[in-house]
Protein backbone atom coordinates (compact mmCIF):
# COMPACT_ATOMS: atom_id res chain seq x y z
CA UNK A 1 0.00 0.00 0.00
CA UNK A 2 1.26 3.47 -0.89
CA UNK A 3 1.83 5.91 1.91
CA UNK A 4 0.40 9.41 1.86
CA UNK A 5 3.81 10.70 0.74
CA UNK A 6 4.25 8.41 -2.27
CA UNK A 7 2.85 9.94 -5.48
CA UNK A 8 0.65 8.01 -7.88
CA UNK A 9 0.59 8.57 -11.62
CA UNK A 10 -2.39 8.48 -13.92
CA UNK A 11 -1.97 6.90 -17.38
CA UNK A 12 -2.41 10.32 -18.99
CA UNK A 13 0.18 12.80 -17.73
CA UNK A 14 -1.10 16.09 -19.15
CA UNK A 15 -1.98 17.43 -15.69
CA UNK A 16 1.68 17.13 -14.63
CA UNK A 17 3.18 20.05 -16.55
CA UNK A 18 6.93 19.78 -16.96
CA UNK A 19 9.33 22.72 -17.25
CA UNK A 20 12.08 23.53 -19.72
CA UNK A 21 15.49 22.57 -18.37
CA UNK A 22 17.97 23.22 -21.18
CA UNK A 23 18.65 23.30 -24.91
CA UNK A 24 21.45 21.24 -26.47
CA UNK A 25 23.95 22.26 -29.15
CA UNK A 26 26.18 19.46 -30.47
CA UNK A 27 29.68 20.37 -31.65
CA UNK A 28 32.75 18.56 -32.95
CA UNK A 29 34.86 20.23 -30.27
CA UNK A 30 33.92 22.20 -27.18
CA UNK A 31 35.93 25.22 -28.34
CA UNK A 32 34.21 25.25 -31.71
CA UNK A 33 30.80 25.12 -30.04
CA UNK A 34 31.65 27.89 -27.57
CA UNK A 35 32.87 30.13 -30.38
CA UNK A 36 29.66 29.45 -32.29
CA UNK A 37 27.53 30.59 -29.33
CA UNK A 38 29.72 33.61 -28.50
CA UNK A 39 29.58 34.84 -32.11
CA UNK A 40 25.78 34.72 -32.18
CA UNK A 41 24.81 35.75 -28.67
CA UNK A 42 27.71 38.08 -27.94
CA UNK A 43 28.31 36.38 -24.59
CA UNK A 44 31.05 33.97 -23.55
CA UNK A 45 29.93 30.63 -22.18
CA UNK A 46 30.70 29.43 -18.66
CA UNK A 47 32.89 26.32 -18.26
CA UNK A 48 30.83 23.30 -17.34
CA UNK A 49 32.73 20.08 -16.81
CA UNK A 50 33.19 16.47 -17.83
CA UNK A 51 30.66 13.62 -17.82
CA UNK A 52 32.73 10.50 -16.98
CA UNK A 53 29.94 8.05 -17.86
CA UNK A 54 29.39 9.48 -21.33
CA UNK A 55 32.98 10.65 -22.00
CA UNK A 56 31.70 14.09 -22.97
CA UNK A 57 32.17 17.63 -21.64
CA UNK A 58 30.21 20.86 -21.91
CA UNK A 59 29.91 24.61 -21.50
CA UNK A 60 26.81 26.51 -20.38
CA UNK A 61 24.98 29.78 -21.00
CA UNK A 62 22.30 31.01 -18.62
CA UNK A 63 18.80 31.74 -19.92
CA UNK A 64 16.11 33.71 -18.17
CA UNK A 65 13.57 31.72 -16.18
CA UNK A 66 15.68 28.90 -14.75
CA UNK A 67 16.95 27.28 -17.96
CA UNK A 68 20.25 27.22 -19.82
CA UNK A 69 21.89 26.53 -23.18
CA UNK A 70 24.43 23.71 -23.34
CA UNK A 71 27.21 23.06 -25.83
CA UNK A 72 28.35 19.44 -25.62
CA UNK A 73 31.12 17.55 -27.42
CA UNK A 74 33.17 14.38 -27.16
CA UNK A 75 35.83 14.74 -24.47
CA UNK A 76 39.22 13.74 -25.97
CA UNK A 77 40.73 13.62 -22.46
CA UNK A 78 38.12 11.27 -21.03
CA UNK A 79 39.52 8.28 -19.15
CA UNK A 80 38.91 4.92 -20.85
CA UNK A 81 36.11 2.84 -19.36
CA UNK A 82 35.31 -0.85 -19.51
CA UNK A 83 32.48 -1.63 -21.91
CA UNK A 84 31.84 2.00 -22.87
CA UNK A 85 28.27 2.82 -23.75
CA UNK A 86 27.32 4.99 -26.75
CA UNK A 87 27.53 8.68 -25.99
CA UNK A 88 24.30 10.59 -25.54
CA UNK A 89 22.66 12.89 -28.11
CA UNK A 90 23.90 10.71 -31.00
CA UNK A 91 27.46 12.07 -30.72
CA UNK A 92 28.86 8.69 -31.81
CA UNK A 93 26.52 8.44 -34.80
CA UNK A 94 28.53 8.78 -38.06
CA UNK A 95 25.65 10.71 -39.63
CA UNK A 96 25.70 13.23 -36.77
CA UNK A 97 29.48 13.54 -36.99
CA UNK A 98 29.29 14.24 -40.74
CA UNK A 99 26.57 16.79 -40.08
CA UNK A 100 28.70 18.64 -37.54
CA UNK A 101 31.77 18.50 -39.77
CA UNK A 102 29.92 19.88 -42.79
CA UNK A 103 27.59 22.41 -41.13
CA UNK A 104 29.25 23.21 -37.80
CA UNK A 105 27.66 23.26 -34.32
CA UNK A 106 23.89 22.87 -34.33
CA UNK A 107 20.87 23.00 -32.05
CA UNK A 108 19.87 19.34 -31.94
CA UNK A 109 17.89 18.63 -28.77
CA UNK A 110 16.24 19.84 -25.58
CA UNK A 111 15.49 18.51 -22.09
CA UNK A 112 12.55 19.01 -19.74
CA UNK A 113 12.72 18.84 -15.96
CA UNK A 114 10.84 16.37 -13.80
CA UNK A 115 10.36 17.87 -10.34
CA UNK A 116 10.18 15.95 -7.10
CA UNK A 117 8.26 14.42 -5.39
CA UNK A 118 7.62 12.73 -8.74
CA UNK A 119 10.35 10.12 -9.31
CA UNK A 120 11.74 9.89 -12.85
CA UNK A 121 13.08 6.38 -12.21
CA UNK A 122 9.72 5.16 -10.95
CA UNK A 123 7.87 6.87 -13.80
CA UNK A 124 10.09 5.06 -16.27
CA UNK A 125 9.47 1.74 -14.53
CA UNK A 126 5.73 2.28 -14.93
CA UNK A 127 5.91 3.21 -18.62
CA UNK A 128 9.04 1.63 -20.18
CA UNK A 129 7.48 1.75 -23.64
CA UNK A 130 7.05 5.52 -23.34
CA UNK A 131 10.19 6.59 -21.47
CA UNK A 132 13.82 5.72 -22.24
CA UNK A 133 16.11 4.21 -19.57
CA UNK A 134 17.38 6.62 -16.93
CA UNK A 135 21.17 7.03 -16.75
CA UNK A 136 22.72 8.23 -13.48
CA UNK A 137 25.09 11.04 -14.44
CA UNK A 138 27.39 13.48 -12.68
CA UNK A 139 29.55 16.52 -13.39
CA UNK A 140 31.59 18.11 -10.67
CA UNK A 141 29.32 18.46 -7.65
CA UNK A 142 26.11 17.94 -9.63
CA UNK A 143 24.29 14.67 -10.11
CA UNK A 144 21.13 13.87 -12.04
CA UNK A 145 19.14 11.22 -13.85
CA UNK A 146 18.67 11.59 -17.62
CA UNK A 147 16.65 9.49 -20.03
CA UNK A 148 19.09 8.08 -22.59
CA UNK A 149 18.25 5.24 -25.02
CA UNK A 150 20.71 2.37 -24.81
CA UNK A 151 22.02 3.12 -28.31
CA UNK A 152 22.73 6.77 -27.44
CA UNK A 153 20.13 8.03 -29.91
CA UNK A 154 17.41 10.56 -29.16
CA UNK A 155 14.23 9.57 -27.30
CA UNK A 156 11.39 8.54 -29.60
CA UNK A 157 7.75 7.52 -29.58
CA UNK A 158 6.34 5.37 -32.39
CA UNK A 159 9.70 5.78 -34.17
CA UNK A 160 9.38 9.58 -34.08
CA UNK A 161 11.95 11.58 -32.13
CA UNK A 162 15.10 12.76 -33.90
CA UNK A 163 15.91 15.33 -31.23
CA UNK A 164 12.49 16.98 -31.47
CA UNK A 165 11.10 14.96 -28.57
CA UNK A 166 12.85 15.97 -25.33
CA UNK A 167 14.93 14.00 -22.88
CA UNK A 168 13.68 13.95 -19.29
CA UNK A 169 15.99 15.07 -16.50
CA UNK A 170 15.72 15.03 -12.71
CA UNK A 171 18.34 16.77 -10.58
CA UNK A 172 19.52 15.11 -7.38
CA UNK A 173 21.30 18.23 -6.11
CA UNK A 174 19.33 21.03 -4.44
CA UNK A 175 20.57 23.83 -6.71
CA UNK A 176 19.86 23.91 -10.41
CA UNK A 177 22.88 24.80 -12.62
CA UNK A 178 21.13 27.96 -13.81
CA UNK A 179 21.24 29.27 -10.23
CA UNK A 180 25.04 29.37 -10.33
CA UNK A 181 25.51 30.73 -13.88
CA UNK A 182 26.13 34.43 -14.56
CA UNK A 183 22.95 36.23 -15.70
CA UNK A 184 22.85 37.11 -19.39
CA UNK A 185 19.46 38.75 -19.95
CA UNK A 186 18.83 36.25 -22.76
CA UNK A 187 15.38 34.60 -22.83
CA UNK A 188 13.95 31.82 -24.95
CA UNK A 189 11.11 33.40 -26.93
CA UNK A 190 9.76 30.33 -28.72
CA UNK A 191 10.63 26.74 -29.56
CA UNK A 192 9.23 24.99 -32.62
CA UNK A 193 9.75 21.38 -33.66
CA UNK A 194 9.35 20.39 -37.30
CA UNK A 195 8.88 16.65 -37.90
CA UNK A 196 7.41 14.46 -40.69
CA UNK A 197 5.34 12.61 -38.08
CA UNK A 198 4.13 15.67 -36.22
CA UNK A 199 1.09 13.80 -34.87
CA UNK A 200 3.22 11.26 -32.97
CA UNK A 201 5.47 13.99 -31.59
CA UNK A 202 2.49 16.07 -30.45
CA UNK A 203 0.83 13.04 -28.83
CA UNK A 204 3.94 12.17 -26.81
CA UNK A 205 4.47 15.78 -25.72
CA UNK A 206 0.87 15.91 -24.56
CA UNK A 207 1.26 12.65 -22.64
CA UNK A 208 4.44 13.87 -20.97
CA UNK A 209 2.86 17.17 -19.96
CA UNK A 210 5.25 19.20 -22.13
CA UNK A 211 2.95 20.27 -24.97
CA UNK A 212 2.92 23.85 -23.68
CA UNK A 213 6.70 24.16 -24.15
CA UNK A 214 6.97 23.67 -27.92
CA UNK A 215 4.95 24.21 -31.08
CA UNK A 216 4.86 21.17 -33.37
CA UNK A 217 4.61 21.51 -37.13
CA UNK A 218 4.68 19.00 -39.95
CA UNK A 219 7.48 19.06 -42.49
CA UNK A 220 8.34 17.22 -45.66
CA UNK A 221 12.01 17.71 -44.88
CA UNK A 222 14.34 16.57 -42.12
CA UNK A 223 13.30 16.99 -38.47
CA UNK A 224 14.65 20.17 -36.92
CA UNK A 225 14.34 22.40 -33.87
CA UNK A 226 13.95 26.15 -34.32
CA UNK A 227 14.53 28.33 -31.25
CA UNK A 228 14.09 32.09 -31.07
CA UNK A 229 15.72 34.16 -28.33
CA UNK A 230 15.08 37.67 -27.05
CA UNK A 231 18.44 39.42 -26.59
CA UNK A 232 19.11 42.26 -24.14
CA UNK A 233 19.39 44.82 -26.96
CA UNK A 234 15.83 44.06 -28.09
CA UNK A 235 16.79 41.98 -31.13
CA UNK A 236 15.67 38.41 -31.83
CA UNK A 237 18.11 35.60 -32.61
CA UNK A 238 17.11 32.34 -34.30
CA UNK A 239 18.93 29.01 -34.06
CA UNK A 240 17.97 26.16 -36.36
CA UNK A 241 15.90 26.62 -39.46
CA UNK A 242 13.57 24.37 -41.45
CA UNK A 243 12.73 24.77 -45.10
CA UNK A 244 9.18 25.75 -44.14
CA UNK A 245 10.39 28.34 -41.64
CA UNK A 246 12.82 29.85 -44.14
CA UNK A 247 10.04 30.05 -46.74
CA UNK A 248 7.64 31.64 -44.23
CA UNK A 249 10.21 34.28 -43.26
CA UNK A 250 10.95 35.01 -46.92
CA UNK A 251 7.24 35.42 -47.68
CA UNK A 252 6.82 37.66 -44.64
CA UNK A 253 9.75 39.84 -45.73
CA UNK A 254 8.32 40.09 -49.25
CA UNK A 255 4.90 41.10 -47.92
CA UNK A 256 6.47 43.74 -45.69
CA UNK A 257 8.44 45.14 -48.61
CA UNK A 258 5.30 45.20 -50.74
CA UNK A 259 3.41 47.11 -48.06
CA UNK A 260 6.21 49.67 -47.87
CA UNK A 261 6.15 50.17 -51.64
CA UNK A 262 2.38 50.60 -51.88
CA UNK A 263 2.01 52.88 -48.86
CA UNK A 264 1.36 56.42 -50.07
CA UNK A 265 3.40 59.15 -48.43
CA UNK A 266 1.55 61.62 -46.28
CA UNK A 267 0.74 64.82 -48.22
CA UNK A 268 -0.55 68.14 -47.07
CA UNK A 269 -3.51 69.78 -48.83
CA UNK A 270 -2.63 72.94 -50.70
CA UNK A 271 -5.06 75.62 -51.87
CA UNK A 272 -6.11 75.53 -55.47
CA UNK A 273 -4.05 77.74 -57.71
CA UNK A 274 -5.04 79.07 -61.10
CA UNK A 275 -3.69 77.32 -64.11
Amino acid sequence: MLSAFEPTFAPVMTHHRLTLDHLVINARTLEEGAQFVAARFGVDMTPGGAHPLMRTHNRLLNLWGGAYLEVIAIDPAAAPVDAPRPRLFALDDPAMQRRLEEDGPQLVHWAVRVERPKSLVRWREQYPERIAPVAAMSRGGNSWGLTVPDDGAFPAWQSAGDGVLPSLIQWDTPRHPSDTLPPTGIALKSLTGFHPDAAAVAAQLDWLGAAHLMQVRSTAGAPVLVAQFDLPDGSVLTLGESAEQAQAWEEEAQQAAKRRRTKKPDTQETPDTPA
